[in-house]
């Protein structure tokens, strides 16, 4: 194909996407920039600022993970009930309440207010947490809790995106990701403290949803509000006005009709895409993956070298080094080959989670690859553990980055709202799955120890692999979609929105089925 004929193509595909339903005005286009002009010490402070707000939240999510056992006695809880703590009763409220705190976001154009607000509040259920006595305190406090999470990554991910240029910004989230391995890592080490001193598990809840009020107050201190940054799908095609109506930062809807149309002109554009679901499911498994280990990792490795003190610090160390490296490492791979191919992203997520499976399988297995030999396990332990981390872990700061600069401009955070929503639904599935298949064993008994065993080496392997086909399936439909190509013929439109609608009411059956089952449980 021609030079010339490619050109005509994308234009006609540009030209398509202009016909969706639109309610932009030419002050939204001009609205936008080709390239953020945010100075360097103004970026560096709100990479910082979001970074301590983000690692704050996922603090607290690991932290009682490493007091599995401690909260489980304390409260009186059984293994369904702690799923349930771990599970849906913050991911559910993740999927739901992310999308209208992230449509205010962006109809108001004060991310960093909304930020804000949202770290005040979990903060303070935090404390909450730290001061429950029974199960539904803590419940209440978690849900709590997830209402003010809910937002805090499609924020922080979308100011990342328009405080840097498109090539950049890889880096700068994969900065704002580390504070998931600090978060573990820091987990770890403090929890080991903990237990030497026998320092009771509420006090670092408390003492982190303190800290978390100071950050919040920081980040409105010193964060700006930076200009929306024109999308990839605008960039490729040498188009800067935006194919679908959005708001605008600086002129919002004017009548709650407007930001009716605004919600369902972006609904309407990820739906017209033709990479953005398989992505979404794609992801969702792979976080599901993650979510297991990070929830059920720590406590069975734990009780798998229970003669050997210091497994939980170390198992921290590697999390927080190992991670970072790999998060960074991918952010700086995607941005040093950006102007080389911008799919990067999807191969390092795919391919790397493969490859991930092997090691997490000889991890997780690691003492009978070594014949019950205690030392010689903890030394493979140590080593497969790091390989996991260090080829799963560059996909996390470079997909939703990615996801960001696809989306519209103006509604990118309530884009990456929904992308969130269908990730929670799927991913928050999977501790609730092992809570129940933990049922009625008791946590100290080798029983638990063998089924941990089982359900951690059959789920995180098959999540890596289901995300690793999808994302590999997606890179024909991502590159059609940089061009403009989205689905236009009117009876392919109504096929995948009927198969869209289809898949959500399955899903909402199985997230519904999942909780009544688990609630059953606990009864």
């Amino acid at each position: 194909m021609t030079t010339s004929e490619t050109e005509k193509d994308i234009e006609a595909n540009v030209n398509n996407i202009r016909s969706l339903p639109s309610n932009e005005s030419s002050s939204d286009s001009a609205s936008l920039t080709t390239r953020p002009n945010v100075p360097i010490w103004r970026i560096s402070i709100s990479l910082v600022l979001l970074f301590l707000n983000f690692f704050l939240a996922q603090y607290d999510k690991f932290i009682l993970s490493y007091f599995q056992d401690e909260v489980i006695s304390s409260l009186n809880l059984t293994s369904s009930s702690y799923g349930l703590l771990s599970g849906y009763a913050t991911g559910i409220v993740y999927a739901l309440l992310a999308l209208p705190t992230a449509f205010v976001a962006d109809y108001t154009s004060a991310r960093v207010w909304v930020l804000t607000v949202a770290a005040i509040w979990w903060s303070l259920c935090v404390i909450f947490q730290g001061l429950s006595h029974n199960f539904w305190q803590i419940l209440l406090a978690r849900i709590g809790m997830g209402i003010g999470q809910a937002p805090v990554e499609a924020l922080s991910v979308s100011l990342i995106s328009d405080l840097m240029g498109q090539k950049y910004v890889f880096f700068g989230a994969s900065l704002l990701y580390v504070g998931v391995y600090i978060g573990e890592a820091v987990s770890a080490q403090i929890a080991d403290a903990f237990a030497r001193t026998d320092t009771p598990w509420n006090r670092a809840l408390i003492a982190i949803g303190i800290v978390g009020i100071v950050v919040a107050l920081l980040v409105r201190a010193f964060v700006r509000e930076p200009r929306r940054q024109i999308s990839l799908v605008m960039a490729n095609t040498h188009d800067h006005g935006e194919p679908v109506a959005t708001l605008s930062p600086t002129a919002r809807p004017s009548t709650l009709a407007d930001a009716r149309r605004s919600i369902v002109s972006t609904f309407r554009y990820i739906g017209h895409m033709r990479s953005f679901y398989l992505l979404a499911v794609s992801a969702a498994f792979r976080q599901l993956s993650g979510y297991v280990f990070g929830y059920y990792m720590p406590s069975y490795i734990s009780n798998l070298y229970s003669s050997v003190p210091s497994v939980l610090s170390r198992y921290g160390i590697i999390v927080g080094v190992v991670g970072s490296v790999a998060v960074l490492a991918g952010g700086l791979l995607t941005s040093a080959m950006w102007n080389r191919t911008q799919i990067l992203p999807l191969y390092l997520t795919a391919i790397g989670g493969m490859v991930s499976s092997i090691f997490v399988l000889l991890m997780v297995f690691s003492l009978n690859v070594s014949h019950g030999e205690e030392a010689r396990g903890v030394k493979v332990l140590y080593g497969t553990m790091s390989m996991a981390y260090l080829t799963a872990e560059l996909w996390l700061g470079t997909i939703n980055s990615f996801i960001a600069l696809l989306l519209p401009p103006h509604t990118k955070t309530f884009g990456l709202a929904i992308w969130s929503l269908i990730l929670a639904l799927i991913y928050s599935s999977g501790p609730e799955i092992v809570g129940l298949a933990l049922r009625n064993t008791d946590p100290t008994s080798s029983l638990y120890v063998v089924k941990t065993r089982v359900a951690l080496g059959v789920i995180i392997p098959v999540g890596y692999w289901l995300g690793g086909i999808g994302f590999l399936l997606a890179v024909p439909l991502v590159k059609l979609d940089f061009t403009g190509n989205f689905v236009q013929n009117k009876l392919s439109w109504q096929g995948r929105k009927g198969a869209l609608l289809g898949g959500g009411c399955v899903l909402v059956a199985l997230v519904v089925a999942l909780f009544v089952v688990s609630i059953y449980y606990r009864a």
